[in-house]
């Protein structure tokens, strides 16, 4: 069964950082691929960025240049470091995986395994 859990949100103010970490359980070593979602209130979830096995990475466009995806495969953690951020980041963050999808696709139905979601608020 696998699990997944994520910490790190909270609250800050436009222009600051926060570090999203999410711990993986249970055969999720060799785990391909795995993303960050979000879901402001009354919108649907999209993709933030996905990391695949190797390293290889791909961003949404609203968070290019800001967000870097990283993972620690022998720790099973996943990360997400948010820097400049803004009020429309305010978000559910979530962790998700998959044992296989394609580089580069931020689709919810590519993903078999969801965390519970960390909560981001950025401020103006």
């Amino acid at each position: 069964q696998v699990q997944l859990v994520e910490s790190g949100g909270g609250s800050v103010q436009a222009g600051g950082s926060l570090r999203l970490s999410c711990a993986s359980s249970g055969h999720t070593y060799d785990m391909y691929c795995m993303g960050w979602f979000r879901q402001a209130p009354g919108k649907e979830r999209e993709g933030v960025a996905q990391i695949i096995l190797d390293g290889r990475t791909r961003y949404a466009d609203s968070v290019k240049g800001r967000f870097t995806i990283s993972r620690d495969n022998a720790k099973n953690l996943l990360y997400l470091e948010m820097n400049s951020l803004k009020p429309e980041d305010t978000a559910m963050y979530y962790c998700a995986a998959a044992f296989y999808c394609s580089l580069g696709d931020l689709r919810q139905s590519a993903y078999n395994y969801w965390g519970q979601g960390t909560q981001v608020t950025v401020s103006s």
